[in-house]
């Protein structure tokens, strides 16, 4: 297989991580026998510094003609000032809005080497295997935004088709594995929650009938994900509900560092993947940053963008072998001896190439 892939490393860490997923998809199609082009271009800070925008037009015209994206993470304290007009924020929010990426998939299946560095006790994360899908493109943050001196107002809207489509990915996704949703909202409170219930029971009913759906309050939700995450397949959710929730799914995996993202929109629609972690500058340019959620997001890429299941399964199977062998970077050491992130990535490299 031929595939163009456009490389967005950004800011931070993202650099660092971007190298290391690069690496093991370069021996992916050494291995397999494929051909994968990569072309680098600016997101985030780093195109505000250079293009004077977050999402420079030849950035945009790239990624509608690859095959797939790959996203380091945007950001940092450079570009921090609230009351910027432009920031690289921005760049992620245009870029799904532009290219149609409404759904997206946040997989979270605590590695049994690394449960010591969650803070949720182990019997817990035994068995846990859920995956996020976050609508991604409408709600709050892409709402009409007002400010005055003293109020300030953010829309939070969403239509029937933008719902409606997002939780087609989460049934058709939950079709695959343990065949239930949950659909996760503040209906007691909320009117575009109150439609997005309506529409999950009409879709769940008419035409998913054989996957179990159940609702569930955003604020329950957030305390059973942790009480009891072994009791959740797929859980679909609103734009800014599925940001929050994601990130605390992040400590039944021990860190943010092992857990990937897919954006996806239409079929064979170009997809973006990242891992779900942030640009980390506090620890940028030091080599220690955890590669293996920007790895697990190139398995993703293999397998959802290109269609090459074994080799995601590969990619995969590489990462558990180096956790299983305590390959682990600062963030999941609890302290004890660590490794560098060139070296994480050896040790997954080594691992692929047998």
């Amino acid at each position: 297989m031929h595939a163009e892939i456009v490389v967005l490393p950004g800011d931070g860490i993202g650099p660092e991580v971007a190298a290391a997923a690069l690496a093991v998809l370069d021996t992916v199609a050494e291995r397999f026998g494929h051909t994968f082009r990569f072309t680098e271009h600016d997101i985030g800070g780093i195109a505000i510094d250079r293009h004077g925008e977050p999402l420079p037009a030849v950035t945009l015209e790239a990624c509608r003609t690859a095959h797939a994206i790959l996203l380091g993470a945007v950001g940092g304290p450079k570009w921090s000032d609230p009351n910027a007009t432009v920031r690289p924020e921005q760049g992620l929010l245009a870029i799904r809005k532009a290219l149609g990426l409404y759904a997206n998939l946040r997989p979270v299946r605590p590695h049994p080497a690394a449960l010591g560095a969650s803070p949720i006790k182990a019997e817990l994360l035994e068995g846990v295997d859920v995956v996020v899908v976050r609508e991604l493109t409408g709600g709050i943050y892409f709402g009409e935004k007002t400010r005055t001196a003293d109020s300030a107002s953010d829309l939070c809207s969403y239509s029937v088709g933008e719902i409606e489509r997002v939780l087609r990915t989460a049934f058709r996704l939950a079709r695959t594995r343990r065949g239930k949703v949950t659909s996760v909202d503040k209906a007691n409170v909320l009117e575009t929650s109150r439609l997005w219930r309506d529409v999950a029971a009409r879709i769940g009913r008419e035409e998913f009938p054989d996957v179990a759906l159940e609702h569930q309050l955003v604020d329950s939700m957030a305390m059973h994900l942790l009480a009891k995450p072994r009791e959740y397949d797929v859980i679909v959710t609103e734009n800014m509900f599925g940001d929050i929730l994601t990130d605390e799914a992040s400590m039944l995996a021990g860190s943010l560092g092992l857990l990937p993202s897919a954006s996806l929109g239409e079929p064979g629609a170009v997809g973006i993947y990242e891992p779900i972690h942030g640009s980390a500058p506090d620890i940028a340019g030091k080599g220690i940053a955890n590669p293996y959620a920007t790895i697990f997001s190139a398995a993703m890429l293999l397998r959802h963008s290109l269609g090459l299941e074994a080799e995601a399964a590969a990619v995969e199977a590489a990462v558990h072998a180096a956790l299983d062998a305590g390959v682990f970077t600062a963030d999941l050491a609890a302290g004890g001896a660590a490794v560098s992130t060139p070296q994480a990535t050896e040790a997954v490299l080594a691992h692929l190439r047998t």
